[in-house]
């Protein structure tokens, strides 16, 4: 237990010290993810609406960390590639598992730092009072969706292998499905007929309901105090079921790629 604790760590620490080698570029992403975040949520301010201006709110808040935790596990093997150390990750005598269960913890601890310092950053430009919500319950809804979300972050990981050259790419149109289904910004229900079943399937979509009810958000549109994390069942239990579904199966996909991979020569940096 201790050896796979260590080994655990040993990928945790490996890529702190790959985001601290580019910390310039940490700064500059954080800083633009502030100011984008502020330029939305201004939106609903400039509207005199302060239930809008709370519901774009939540959808920057919670969007900033979930997406965040998506694209850093989904492109750890783009920056493998860049680095080179790809053959080397994938040929060294540790598991799976414990390759992807490092990546993904740092990625969400990275994901909830991000995420505190832009909601710290956006609130110097919109005054609201925050003091009712129920940050406890979505503290809850931000662990229990950040799980399903690591699952389809090792689904989308395995497209660099497949492409070297479009695979980034391609994880990046994928997140680009998952903002435009989920109501991040808008209720799902103007979406058009034919996309709007593609939000069931999506779990942000039951995040920001949730997170949506225990900031002071009701169900008619109106505003109250945070609901207790009760009030969020059915979204907390669809939640649960992605993750118990989406990690294993993401496991298994990596695993199948990584065999491939493996067979056919495509570990190299180049592709």
């Amino acid at each position: 237990m201790e050896q796979v604790l260590r080994q655990t760590w040993a990928f945790v620490f490996r890529d702190f010290h790959l985001t601290r080698r580019y910390f310039s570029w940490v700064v500059v992403f954080t800083f633009y993810a502030v100011v984008n975040s502020a330029t939305v949520v201004l939106i609903g301010v400039a509207m005199n609406d302060r239930r809008l201006t709370l519901t774009l709110l939540v959808g920057v808040m919670l969007w900033g960390m979930l997406s965040v935790v998506f694209q850093e596990i989904a492109n750890s093997i783009t920056y493998e590639r860049w680095e080179g150390t790809l053959e080397y990750t994938f040929m060294a005598p540790v598991s799976r598992m414990i390759h992807l269960a490092g990546v993904s913890l740092f990625s969400t601890a990275y994901a909830v730092v991000r995420a505190g310092i832009v909601v710290a950053g956006m609130l110097l430009f919109v005054d609201i009072d925050l003091s009712r919500a129920n940050w406890a319950g979505l503290a809850v809804v931000l662990a229990v969706s950040s799980a399903a979300f690591i699952g389809l972050g090792l689904i989308a990981a395995t497209l660099p292998v497949f492409s070297p050259e479009r695979g980034a790419e391609a994880t990046n149109i994928f997140q680009g499905i998952l903002l435009l289904v989920s109501g991040v910004y808008y209720p799902v229900e103007v979406l058009p007929r034919w996309l709007q079943p593609l939000s069931v399937v999506s779990p942000a979509t039951y995040a920001l309901t949730a997170s949506r009810k225990l900031i002071g958000i009701g169900d008619a549109g109106q505003l109250t105090a945070g609901a207790p994390l009760s009030a969020c069942a059915y979204e907390l239990c669809v939640l649960t079921l992605m993750g118990a579904a989406l990690i294993p199966l993401g496991l298994f996909v990596f695993g199948r790629v990584e065999r491939w991979a493996k067979r056919t020569g495509k570990l190299k940096r180049t592709g």
